[in-house]
């Protein structure tokens, strides 16, 4: 798999309550984020992750653009709770080491009900 791949794949799993088998296939021993709101280990990320689908459980993901340069691998998603949800766009940037995820990183935006810009965020 390229890393491109296995991105997609960690995510999308994450996305539909997998995230611990998306971790135990795809994330380094040495793997930590930068989430702010959560402790940068692994297991934490899992945990929040898990909570997250179980309250969510319709919880749609989509990819507008995947990005490989290197190690590292960035994706631009469409990320909502429900159908009726509006969502967010969000950036996950992935480091890997061989092919393994070692770290991560991702920032949000809430799409607004209405906008100034004509082009959208996708």
């Amino acid at each position: 798999m390229t890393k491109k791949e296995i991105t997609q794949d960690f995510l999308q799993r994450a996305a539909r309550g997998a995230s611990r088998q998306a971790f135990i296939l795809y994330a380094g021993d040495s793997f930590k984020h930068h989430n702010v709101y959560f402790k940068g280990d692994g297991e934490t990320l899992i945990k929040a992750m898990e909570e997250s689908a179980e309250k969510n459980p319709d919880k749609i993901f989509t990819i507008h653009h995947i990005l490989e340069d290197n190690d590292l691998v960035a994706v631009h998603s469409h990320v909502q709770q429900n159908e009726t949800d509006l969502g967010a766009a969000v950036v996950h940037l992935f480091k890997f080491k061989e092919e393994k995820i070692i770290e991560l990183w991702d920032l949000g935006q809430p799409i607004p009900q209405e906008s100034i810009n004509e082009n959208g965020m996708f």
